[in-house]
């Protein structure tokens, strides 16, 4: 995917991971009755923020790190048709080790 958003300062742009949509059991769980997930894949990453002094300060995050985030984290966007999430590097909780 071609990315055509470029973050700014401190922002990141995530893109929600699917989760199972099917119980242990089968039964297959309707896109209504479901939670959007709180884990996503960082897609771009801006250049960092600038402290009191002026000094840059690079992000901790990499372009395809896999994040949690908090349920009303970030701002959700459309582009191509593709439902992508913009928010601060402060909205993240964790980078999930693989």
């Amino acid at each position: 995917m071609s990315m055509k958003l470029r973050p700014l300062h401190d922002r990141v742009i995530v893109k929600r991971l699917e989760e199972e949509r099917k119980t242990a059991s089968g039964i297959v769980i309707p896109d209504t009755a479901t939670e959007k997930p709180d884990q996503g894949e960082v897609l771009a990453v801006g250049p960092g923020k600038r402290d009191d002094s002026g000094k840059l300060n690079p992000p901790d995050l990499k372009v395809g790190d896999r994040v949690l985030f908090g349920k009303y984290a970030g701002q959700t966007v459309k582009v191509d048709g593709d439902e992508l999430m913009v928010m601060r590097e402060d909205d993240i909780m964790a980078v999930v080790q693989k």
